[in-house]
């Protein structure tokens, strides 16, 4: 039986243990199998790729002198990524993803399809890209393909390994590594993109312009391969939710293009559930051991600083930073605002002294609903924004995606240098003025705010409006408690706002001798916390005054 039928085939019978995502991606591969429309299954095309890195490419590191012996999800996968063809021969699909647990042979198999593209597949002068966001990172693929050639007598003696890449005379075709920060990214024109660890990328961009380089080629492939990451509302994420929308949704017409491998668990209880881990890793028993699984975990309990890693690692499980005060699982909403009409509110902000991000909040609640509803607004130099255009920095400002969010209306730029105050005594205007939202009152930082903007707020507000929060334990602890507890029952509704996401994911904590917390940035600096302090405000003054404004509503 053909490893395509009897992976995939396997997962819808039940006889393979697979993640709900699998079963979707296994049950349209076969509806194309059995019902070719446009495209067909080419047995022969699908297994000429596997043929080749099995003949010819050797383990990169280990058991040196072996040759690859690719497991059956290994094959079953490339057999879907080459086999589907139109009538002319060229293949289907452009792009694969592929994000399974580490320690499943990553980094071997990106090494032999390099190979295996440059050679093998039939393309003149090829141009094989390995790329990360770090050069050494990149470096790490690439270095095991000259591993694999430097073992193989054949490959060694017609491709040449000149000083920045692995040139094949055969089609004029080569193999390198990029790194981000090359100038000449714009410019290439790939046949194929390797892109391993596409968690540890912090903004599209990079990916984009690889995807672009493409578009002259016949059959280009776009191949990433990755574990989860620590980096939220990064490019990771985006295709993520782009792979779970083609897997049950369905997309436009160019999705057909697209071939996304999602190994992970279902649910999170299920991470020390043995049965269940061949579901993020399913190399276990072969390429990974049951056992270093089994120590990860252990350890994991022992130490539940560790657990967050293991989630991620190990499960693909969405996390936060091991330091971070609150769990993906915790702070993700995806519910969005409702179509309501609040009366009152309680604002609360955080101004930056130096160029920097700016944040404000309104919470509304309706009656006999315990959900607080956040609407949000953030603000940054215009100045800061340009510079970065013209350095021509492609990870943008703080590595995330700014420009875009002013452009889908969740951010807004300030004139200049800086950010006026005034931002904020204007965007509650609009609040109350055309969104019919009364602000009862305004938390903020009292050492963040001068006497003249305070003056305004007071004038349009009322000077009882204003209540400053002290930004120290005695002020922050139990309510931020509380805040973690009520983001966890999904009792905070942001409507899926990424910037707010992004300052709760960056979010760490301080902690006392007594265990009272209050809020810090991490060592990182371009990871941002505004949104989160703005929303601690107001949250702070909404608990104090709950009883006046649920009378009200």
């Amino acid at each position: 039986m053909l490893e395509f039928e009897e992976y995939f085939g396997g997962i819808l019978d039940g006889k393979i243990i697979a993640c709900e995502k699998m079963k979707a991606i296994s049950h349209k591969l076969m509806e194309n199998y059995l019902r070719p429309g446009e495209f067909h299954f080419d047995p022969m095309t699908a297994n000429r790729h596997i043929e080749f890195i099995e003949k010819f490419c050797y383990v990169p590191a280990g058991a040196i002198g072996k040759r690859i012996k690719l497991e059956l999800f290994q094959k079953a996968r490339l057999q879907a990524a080459f086999g589907f063809v139109d009538d002319n021969g060229l293949r289907q699909y452009n792009e694969v993803m592929v994000i399974e647990g580490r320690k499943n042979g990553k980094t071997t198999e990106c090494a032999a399809v390099e190979l295996d593209l440059l050679v093998n597949d039939r393309e003149g002068a090829p141009e094989i890209y390995n790329v990360a966001t770090k050069l050494d990172q990149a470096k790490k693929g690439y270095t095991a393909a000259c591993n694999m050639r430097m073992q193989s007598p054949l490959l060694k003696k017609h491709i040449r390994k000149r000083a920045v890449d692995l040139y094949f005379p055969g089609n004029m075709g080569f193999v390198r590594a990029l790194g981000s920060n090359v100038n000449t990214l714009d410019s290439l024109d790939a046949h194929a993109v390797i892109i391993d660890e596409l968690g540890a990328i912090k903004n599209r961009d990079l990916y984009d312009l690889m995807k672009q380089s493409m578009g002259a080629r016949r059959q280009p492939l776009l191949f990433c391969i990755s574990t989860n990451g620590f980096v939220r509302e990064s490019i990771f994420d985006a295709q993520y939710e782009y792979a779970d929308r083609f897997l049950h949704d369905g997309l436009a017409e160019d999705s057909k293009r697209f071939l996304p491998f999602i190994y992970e668990l279902d649910n999170i209880d299920e991470w020390d559930d043995e049965e269940c881990w061949i579901k993020a890793n399913p190399g276990i028993g072969t390429i990974k051991s049951h056992d270093y699984l089994r120590q990860m975990v252990s350890k994991a309990k022992d130490d539940p600083a560790f657990k967050p890693t293991v989630l991620v690692k190990d499960f693909n499980m969405k996390q936060t930073s091991q330091a971070a005060w609150l769990t993906f699982e915790t702070l993700n909403n995806e519910e969005t605002l409702p179509e309501y009409a609040f009366r009152y509110g309680i604002g609360g902000f955080d101004a930056a002294d130096k160029v920097d991000l700016n944040a404000a909040k309104c919470l509304c609640m309706k009656r006999d609903d315990t959900h607080i509803y956040v609407k949000s607004m953030y603000w940054i130099p215009e100045k800061v924004l340009e510079e970065e255009e013209r350095k021509g920095n492609r990870r943008g400002r703080d590595s995330v995606p700014y420009s875009l969010w002013v452009s889908q209306g969740y951010m807004r730029t300030c004139p200049g240098a800086k950010c006026d105050k005034k931002i904020f005594v204007e965007w509650f205007k609009e609040i109350r003025d055309i969104d019919d939202i009364y602000m009862l009152y305004i938390g903020y930082d009292p050492w963040h705010i001068d006497d003249s903007t305070l003056r305004e707020f007071e004038a349009e507000f009322g000077r009882k409006a204003m209540v400053p929060v002290r930004q120290g334990v005695c002020t922050l602890s139990a309510p931020m408690k509380d805040l973690a507890s009520d983001l966890d029952q999904k009792l905070i509704v942001y409507g899926n706002n990424p910037i707010d996401k992004w300052c709760l994911a960056n979010t760490q904590v301080k902690t006392d001798i007594n265990g009272n917390i209050q809020p810090v940035k991490g060592m990182d600096s371009r990871n941002r916390i505004d949104g989160t302090l703005a929303l601690i405000n107001a949250y702070v003054v909404l608990q104090d005054k709950e009883d006046e404004y649920l009378s009200m509503i």
